[in-house]
């Protein structure tokens, strides 16, 4: 959590492996590079798509995408 109050991201590089399900939930805030892992654009996530970074975190399937 940042200092004003909104949350923010974090990928554990170790822990992912590429599945890209992040980037299909919250593109506006993940993308993928080039061998299919996730890159964040910003980890700090805005309040409109708080619920869909939420959901995101749920689906990741290795646990790699946290709040913090």
């Amino acid at each position: 959590m940042t200092a004003d109050g909104h949350e923010t991201l974090r990928i554990d590089r170790i822990a992912c492996t590429g599945h890209g399900q992040c980037a299909e939930l919250l593109p506006e805030l993940i993308t993928l590079d080039e061998w299919g892992y996730p890159v964040q654009r910003d980890a700090t996530v805005p309040p409109d798509p708080h619920a869909h970074a939420r959901r995101a975190i749920r689906a990741c399937p290795r646990l790699a995408l946290r709040a913090g």
